[in-house]
């Protein structure tokens, strides 16, 4: 598992795995936790990052879960979410330390800025850089624009001969190759970057699939091969994979 979880602890089903779900999607590892109790429990609690809680739970309530971290020495941020948002456990919440109190129902885009303010500078402001190489402007901007709304950075480039001179192939965890371009095409650039010792995971879209280029990529190492156009799900779901398959190293000794 990863080794920093952004835990949800809500008695809510339905909101509980809604929520783990949207959190993944960001790029996080997650893990759901019906009450307060089963959440102390858990073997990795500390290795949370950050805790979403729920203020109204049967059993031991957002506000005693923590007031019970606190005692107990924990110093795990915590965003509380509400169905029923009253201003005396708003006042009882944010006095005691909490980073948020969100009602229910939030937008996603407020609770991934309300995560990434909540954790440590060294993770909010994660390295994942995607690349992104395709001729086709259209194309490279909505890509650019998907991935962004995702949660992480993302880097543009007409070609694979701008990606080798921008100088930002080190700071890159994964890229999205279009397979075939002017120049230097998808397939030479993954061969390029493995020459020169690179591990840099890499996923071909195109609007040409053929067989012979699909076994040729996922021979030399290629993460996935998707044909445009891709469905949105599709792309978060293997950028993730990819991710939290492991860091890669940039380039090899």
């Amino acid at each position: 598992m990863s080794k920093h979880i952004i835990s949800v602890v809500d008695d809510d089903e339905s909101t509980r795995k809604s929520t783990t779900l949207l959190i993944e999607s960001f790029g996080f590892q997650a893990a759901g936790f019906e009450s307060a109790d089963s959440l102390l429990k858990f073997s990795q609690l500390r290795e949370t990052a950050c805790l979403i809680v729920d203020v109204r739970m049967p059993g031991m309530n957002g506000l005693q879960l923590q007031s019970h971290l606190a005692i107990a020495g924990y110093k795990i941020p915590i965003i509380f979410v509400t169905a029923y948002d009253d201003r005396e456990s708003r006042r009882r919440a944010m006095q005691a330390g909490a980073v948020a109190f969100l009602a229910k129902p939030f937008p996603a885009d407020l609770l991934f800025q309300t995560i990434r303010s909540a954790l440590p500078v060294q993770l909010s402001e994660r390295k994942n850089l995607i690349s992104v190489v395709d001729d086709d402007e259209s194309i490279r901007r909505t890509t650019t624009l998907l991935i962004q709304s995702f949660g992480f950075q993302a880097a543009a480039f007409e070609s694979a001969e701008s990606l080798l001179k921008s100088g930002r192939l080190e700071e890159t965890s994964c890229l999205i190759v279009d397979l075939q371009m002017p120049g230097m095409s998808g397939l030479q650039l993954q061969r390029h970057l493995a020459a020169s010792g690179y591990k840099t995971p890499v996923i071909f879209i195109t609007a040409y699939d053929n067989k012979e280029s699909r076994q040729q990529a996922m021979q030399a190492g290629a993460v996935a091969f998707l044909s445009k156009p891709f469905n949105d799900t599709l792309l978060l779901e293997t950028i993730r994979a990819t991710l939290l398959d492991g860091e890669p190293s940039a380039k090899t000794a």
